[in-house]
């Protein structure tokens, strides 16, 4: 079973990736990269597990629905 540690592994590991393609050239924006990689999968993920009711994907994700349909429409996942 995965667990909260393999998870963060593969993040490290992309991460690590990441910077070695750089190549010598200054990261920019890390954070918001790393976040939009993630999120966009994660909310489509759970959708899905969710057969695409937004109110159980979000109590899923625990997010207010509201939240949840703001993030979709940032994603144009709606």
């Amino acid at each position: 079973m995965a667990s909260q540690q393999d998870l963060a592994s593969c993040v490290r590991a992309a991460l690590d990736e990441y910077f070695k393609d750089l190549d010598g050239q200054p990261p920019h924006a890390v954070y918001d990269m790393v976040l939009q990689c993630m999120e966009k999968p994660l909310l489509e993920y759970v959708l899905n597990r969710a057969g695409g009711n937004q109110s159980k994907a979000a109590e899923i994700l625990g997010l207010n629905r509201n939240t949840l349909r703001k993030k979709l429409q940032q994603y144009n996942l709606q």
